[in-house]
């Protein structure tokens, strides 16, 4: 099945009552302000999202109800990220009979595959739907590299349409778009990587912060895709201390506290994540209370 994903697909956050139990309205509610600022698609439950944080029930619970409410106006995926790969399989089943337009699968939790482990898991998976694959590849967070070698391997199953890359190697988009050509639709997926990223081909943008801005979120983007690369850059140097928090291993919380402070939900996280206290809390703050002073333009 083919995709024709492009532009920015927010990675977007799960609310969650006082209680850490599941808030799907506030959720939707987020997700229609995203929807209203511009955003190409959305991606559930990914690392932003808390998918390992979530029972499996729940998952299917949210990615139904986000489905009926987005009524066919963007495309919505779910991330796919369980301890084994049958687990996985049956979880990309059970996301399509949710109706969801496509699929963003991780290597499996936990146990660091290697090469031909890692390229079974995503040929399993990819077998187990017809639904169109965005690959996730992390390295960093998750210690499992997919190499540009071992997509070129894997390019023979159809339905891995996309890769989102954060293996915060920029020069990896030219050496697969040298390996591979056109094969898959490239996502930046370091949002402080993503000028670079654009520049050197990426034609889609997994964000963390546009759930916070999305406004100024979407006027980068539309910059970088008109090639407006000046103006792009002085939106890119006033979102940049903003971005940096996406690439923390507490991402979430700052994300979450950025929601918050913008006005797009709540920054309750589910344990063991904890919202941030102290001088580390201040500190944060800080840069997300600076941007909305300096910001380039008023959110909608």
């Amino acid at each position: 099945m083919a995709s024709n994903w492009r532009g920015v697909f927010p990675a977007i956050t799960s609310q969650f009552h006082a209680d850490q139990s599941q808030n799907i309205e506030g959720t939707l509610q987020h997700l229609e302000q995203l929807i209203e600022a511009g955003i190409h698609g959305v991606i559930f439950l990914g690392t932003v999202g808390e998918n390992c944080s979530h029972e499996y029930s729940e998952k299917l619970e949210l990615l139904k109800a986000a489905v009926a409410h987005v009524k066919g106006r963007i495309p919505v995926l779910s991330g796919v990220a369980e301890y084994t790969t049958a687990l996985a399989a049956r979880y990309a089943k059970d996301a399509e009979q949710c109706g969801v337009n496509g699929l963003m699968v991780l290597p499996g939790m936990v146990y660091k595959s290697d090469a031909r482990e890692t390229i079974t898991h995503f040929r399993t998976v990819a077998r187990a739907t017809p639904l169109p694959i965005m690959c996730y590849n992390n390295p960093v967070s998750y210690g499992v590299d997919i190499t540009p070698a071992m997509f070129a391997e894997l390019s023979d199953e159809p339905t891995l349409a996309a890769i989102k890359e954060s293996s915060e190697n920029v020069r990896r988009i030219s050496d697969l778009r040298n390996l591979v050509g056109d094969r898959y639709t490239i996502f930046a997926g370091v949002d402080d990587l993503v000028l670079e990223s654009v520049m050197l081909g990426a034609e889609g943008w997994v964000s963390g912060l546009v759930n916070s801005f999305p406004a100024e979120n979407r006027l980068l983007w539309d910059l970088a895709e008109a090639g407006k690369w000046l103006e792009a850059r002085e939106v890119y140097r006033w979102y940049m201390p903003l971005l940096h928090l996406d690439t923390h291993v507490k991402l979430v919380q700052y994300i979450k506290l950025a929601n918050a402070e913008c006005g797009f939900g709540t920054e309750t996280v589910r344990a063991p994540r904890l919202p941030i206290e102290g001088t580390e809390r201040e500190h944060v703050l800080g840069i997300i209370r600076q941007a909305i002073a300096t910001r380039p333009v008023s959110t909608r």
